[in-house]
């Protein structure tokens, strides 16, 4: 019997971003120590709680990935721009406003996306995060 987690990655395409998808699975699973959920084709761990000044509110995972055909997405809720030295290191790359953008991970320097990911996750489950992707 399939799991959602065996359907999602038995549907990703091409084989090196199901390859990346498992390199991540394992990746956000450490990191995090907490089991994937996966919403829409996004593979979230852990939650956190936010709360904008206009008085917006609510959850999100604190870690998150999608493997898209174009692309891997991985999620950064504190903003790219949080990031902007470590990015620097990481290898090709493009990126959104909370979204990194990665066509294979094996050109990546994986430690530095490591760093990412974790000080990413660490900054949003340590209290109400309030500020928006954009304003990071």
């Amino acid at each position: 019997m399939m799991t959602l987690m065996d359907e999602t990655f038995a549907a990703v395409t091409p084989e090196r971003r199901r390859r990346d998808a498992v390199t991540l699975l394992a990746m956000m699973r450490e990191i995090t120590g907490e089991e994937p959920i996966v919403d829409r084709g996004i593979v979230g761990f852990g939650t956190y709680h936010y709360r904008y000044a206009s008085g917006r509110e609510g959850d999100a995972p604190a870690a998150a990935f999608a493997p898209r055909k174009a692309a891997m997405s991985i999620y950064l809720p504190d903003g790219i721009g949080a990031h902007a030295d470590a990015l620097a290191e990481l290898g090709p790359h493009t990126s959104g406003v909370g979204c990194l953008y990665v066509k294979d991970l094996s050109a990546c320097d994986l430690g530095v996306l490591r760093r990412i990911v974790e000080t990413s996750y660490r900054t949003v489950i340590d209290g109400v995060f309030g500020n928006r992707a954009r304003e990071s």
